[in-house]
C-alpha cells in the first residue's frame, strides 16, 4: 500500500508493458528462423531423394518379320541334294552382351510357323535324287540360342553377322525316307540394316546358309545345306532413334 501511495507501483507495470514488445519481437524473429530451418531441410531431402533414384533405360530390342527363299544347295557339312527352303516368321533381337570387335552384340531366338521344304519324292541313302518327281512338306521351326554382332549402331547403314541355333520338325520324314521328322538347324547370315527414323528399319541379307541335320539319331542322316536371300522388317520395341 506505501509504494503505491508513493507512486511505485505505476513504474513497476510501466516497465513490464515496456518488456513485452520486445519478447515478442524476439519471439518472432526466434519462430521465423526456426521455419526458415525446417523448409531448407525439407527441400535438401526432397532433392536428395529425387536424386538418388535416376531412370532406368531399356536395352535395345526389335521384332522382325522375315521371311527366307533358298536359290541352290552345295555339300558343305551335309550329302543331301536338290532341295530348297522356303520360311516365314518372327525374330526377336535384344542388346544383351555390351560390344565385340568393335560391334554390338545382341542376343537372338526366332520362332517359324511356317517352313516350307521342296525336295525329290524318293531319294538315295546319301540324299541324291533319283526321281524327277518333286512334293512339298510342311513344317515348323524354333531357334531359341542366337546373337547378332552389328556394326555402326544407330547409324543409316549397319552391317551385321548372326548365328541362329534350334530345330525343325516337318509331318513326314524328308530328304530321305529312313532319315527323320526332326532336324537340327543352324542359320548363318550377314547383310545390312538400314534405318528409317521411324519404328520400322529393312533388314536386308545379302548372304544366308540353311543347314539341317538329324545329327546321326537315326543311322541315316543324309542333311542339307541351303544357299538363300532373307528380307525383314524390323519394328524396334523402345524408343525409335533417328538416323546419324
Amino acid at each position: 500500500m506505501r509504494l503505491c501511495q508513493t507512486g511505485g507501483c505505476p513504474v513497476v507495470l510501466r516497465r513490464s508493458a515496456r518488456r513485452i514488445p520486445s519478447r515478442l519481437t524476439l519471439g518472432l524473429f526466434l519462430f521465423v528462423a526456426l521455419f526458415s530451418n525446417c523448409l531448407s531441410a525439407q527441400q535438401t531431402d526432397s532433392v536428395v531423394v529425387v536424386n538418388s533414384a535416376p531412370l532406368k533405360q531399356s536395352p535395345d530390342s526389335a521384332l522382325v518379320f522375315e521371311g527366307l527363299v533358298s536359290f541352290g544347295n552345295y555339300n558343305l557339312f551335309a550329302s543331301g541334294s536338290g532341295c530348297k527352303v522356303f520360311t516365314s516368321g518372327v525374330e526377336y533381337d535384344r542388346h544383351s552382351w555390351g560390344y565385340f570387335l568393335r560391334a554390338q552384340t545382341d542376343y537372338v531366338a526366332e520362332f517359324l510357323p511356317m517352313v516350307l521344304l521342296n525336295e525329290p519324292t524318293k531319294s538315295d541313302y546319301h540324299g541324291y535324287p533319283v526321281t524327277n518327281q518333286r512334293r512339298l512338306v510342311p513344317g515348323i521351326g524354333f531357334s531359341p540360342i542366337g546373337f547378332r554382332l552389328l556394326w555402326r549402331p544407330g547409324r543409316m547403314f549397319q552391317p551385321y553377322m548372326e548365328e541362329k541355333g534350334g530345330m525343325v520338325a516337318f509331318t513326314r520324314k524328308v530328304i530321305n525316307a529312313n532319315a527323320t521328322y526332326e532336324d537340327f538347324s543352324l542359320q548363318s547370315s550377314s547383310g545390312l540394316l538400314i534405318r528409317t527414323g521411324g519404328r520400322f528399319d529393312l533388314r536386308v541379307g545379302l548372304y544366308s546358309d540353311f543347314h539341317m541335320s538329324n545329327a546321326f539319331m537315326v543311322p541315316t542322316n543324309p542333311g542339307l545345306d541351303v544357299m538363300n536371300a532373307n528380307f525383314g522388317l524390323s519394328y524396334a520395341l523402345g524408343k525409335p532413334r533417328q538416323p546419324r
